[in-house]
């Protein structure tokens, strides 16, 4: 097999972005789908904030879009999952279980993967009642009452935006105190719209087979249960970049994001770039992941071309 210009992993919109980059600056290109094709909006219903659809759209056709546009630029989509990254002479070699793929450069466009809870009936009601990410979903719940799970900042963050559109936002936190800043913690606890229930976790997620209507919780010191009516649920439990494979090859942080040099997407290693919420524990929007995948293609085109690598 030839060897290609850049080898892109992962197909969100960060890794689907670099593609169409890639492609217009007439590099030759293989984007390996990975274990979650799509990314995580195939488990989004209505997007409304990515620009350029006035009306929404939902997750799955946004994707579809996308990769019928790097298709359309000649990126050649591979349904397999990368298992580890080697450097022969002058290329990275891409694993699969089943091929290698050479390529002269990388895009790593893994994502992150959110926190669960992993109790009963939340993977039944994601999306139709429970999320992870109330700037994605927090509009639906408008004149609502919802929760949020955790107690750092992405927890009160994720609180003090939904209080914008909701009748009330419960938190619930299983210790007696939060993780969080204490500005944060202050803002908090100041919003009118914002209740805390302590010692508490969710033991079960109910709804009536269409979305979520109620929770089951129990108090941790008590061991006291109860059920609460709640139109939405956001687990706010933190997220895991997929960033394994990458371990002892680039530069991670504590938290296992892959560290990119300031204002690039150059990774310590070389020829090796990425994009995306695997490099982002911020932000973490389709449209940032987007814009991203955009700056790795071109700063992998301009390296490639300082190499005299493009074939």
């Amino acid at each position: 097999m030839s060897v290609q210009d850049v080898l892109i992993i992962g197909s969100g919109p960060a890794g689907y972005t670099a593609a169409i980059y890639a492609g217009r600056a007439g590099l030759s290109s293989f984007l390996f789908e990975g274990g979650e094709p799509g990314g995580q909006l195939m488990t989004t219903t209505e997007v409304e904030n990515f620009p350029g659809f006035p009306l929404g759209i939902l997750g799955p056709e946004l994707m579809q879009q996308y990769r019928k546009q790097a298709e359309r630029f000649g990126t050649h989509i591979q349904n397999e999952i990368i298992t580890s990254i080697d450097f022969v002479e002058r290329h990275f070699v891409l694993h699969t279980s089943q091929n290698a793929y050479e390529g002269s450069s990388v895009i790593i466009a893994t994502g992150a993967s959110s926190k669960w809870l992993h109790v009963p009936g939340e993977e039944i009601y994601r999306t139709r009642g429970v999320s992870v990410c109330a700037t994605c979903d927090g509009f639906f719940f408008k004149g609502k009452n919802v929760g949020v799970v955790g107690g750092g900042d992405a927890a009160l963050e994720e609180a003090l935006f939904l209080a914008r559109f909701v009748n009330r936002v419960t938190i619930f936190v299983r210790r007696d105190e939060l993780r969080a800043s204490k500005i944060m913690q202050e803002r908090a606890k100041e919003n009118p719209k914002i209740i805390f229930s302590w010692n508490t976790e969710v033991l079960e997620i109910i709804g009536d087979g269409q979305k979520l209507t109620k929770i089951r919780l129990v108090n941790n010191q008590t061991q006291e249960q109860n059920t609460l009516d709640l139109d939405g649920l956001f687990i706010a439990i933190g997220h895991k970049p997929n960033s394994e494979i990458f371990q002892g090859i680039l530069d991670l942080d504590p938290q296992g994001y892959i560290k990119c040099e300031s204002g690039t997407t150059k990774t310590s290693k070389e020829g090796i770039f990425a994009a995306g919420d695997v490099i982002d524990h911020r932000y973490r929007q389709a449209i940032t992941a987007a814009g991203m995948g955009c700056m790795a293609a071109l700063d992998a085109e301009r390296w490639l071309s300082s190499q005299q690598k493009i074939y």
